[in-house]
């Protein structure tokens, strides 16, 4: 359960910030010119390596 609650705060705290801190768009200013197919797919891709890097780094004590 501790690798999914990890993995769970990250992507709430990325959703977060684009949606509702990030107000003037100094973070993700960036993406700005981006369709929503570009983010989701960029955001999926995210996600995907911060899992592999996750379970990369904790494979030893699994």
């Amino acid at each position: 359960m501790g690798p999914f609650i990890a993995m769970l705060i990250i992507a709430v705290a990325v959703v977060a910030d684009f949606f509702w801190f990030d107000i003037d768009r100094k973070r993700w200013g960036w993406m700005k010119n981006w369709s929503s197919r570009q983010k989701v797919l960029f955001f999926s891709g995210f996600a995907i390596v911060i899992s592999l890097v996750y379970i990369g780094l904790s494979a030893e004590y699994l």
